[in-house]
């Protein structure tokens, strides 16, 4: 009797313990976002020569402005999707002696798309020269009237774009 009293207790214990490790299912684990969020869209707005507020008011506060490199803005961001490996994205921006934008280094770069990279088109840097003699492609058949094809191309065709004003250099003559 008292053996099968220690017994079941300490399959009881075990039990208890291998349960405690487990994640039930149908928890809902939340997302969980830090830093500054930095899109392909901000990056391209940023040109060389541009002023330490104009960078702020398109990129915002930095997270990391460095004391001992004064001359260097961090931008971090990090996703942890629920209970998923976390991601981290990072840029840095460089400005020289007279506060003008010099230089950015990081994941994101002007002119690059993370979104050809996620529909899975090469997003490389690399150039080719077109071959000669090659076919020309097909012409793209227009979109079904009232579909949605039809409908996305006539929000893209309505879209107006807006230039992006670019600085001009300051004047240091003396007055």
């Amino acid at each position: 009797m008292q053996n099968t009293k220690l017994l079941l207790t300490s399959f009881t214990f075990v039990g208890l313990l291998a349960l405690a490790g487990c994640s039930f299912p149908g928890v809902y684990k939340i997302d969980i976002q830090q830093g500054n969020v930095v899109t392909q869209d901000m990056i391209d707005q940023l040109r060389p020569g541009m002023t330490r507020p104009q960078v702020r008011f398109i990129m915002g506060n930095p997270l990391l402005a460095d004391t001992f490199h004064a001359d260097r803005w961090d931008y971090l961001y990090s996703l942890q999707p629920g209970g998923g490996e976390r991601q981290q994205e990072r840029i840095s921006v460089i400005f020289n002696s007279n506060d003008q934008l010099v230089s950015l280094s990081g994941d994101f770069m002007p002119g690059v798309s993370r979104d050809e990279a996620i529909l899975g088109k090469d997003s490389g840097t690399t150039v080719t020269a077109p071959a000669e003699n090659t076919d020309k492609p097909e012409a793209e058949k227009p979109a079904k009237p009232g579909s949605l094809l039809d409908q996305i191309q006539k929000d893209v065709d309505g879209v107006e774009t807006v230039p992006v004003p670019t600085p001009e250099p300051l004047d240091t003559s003396p007055q």
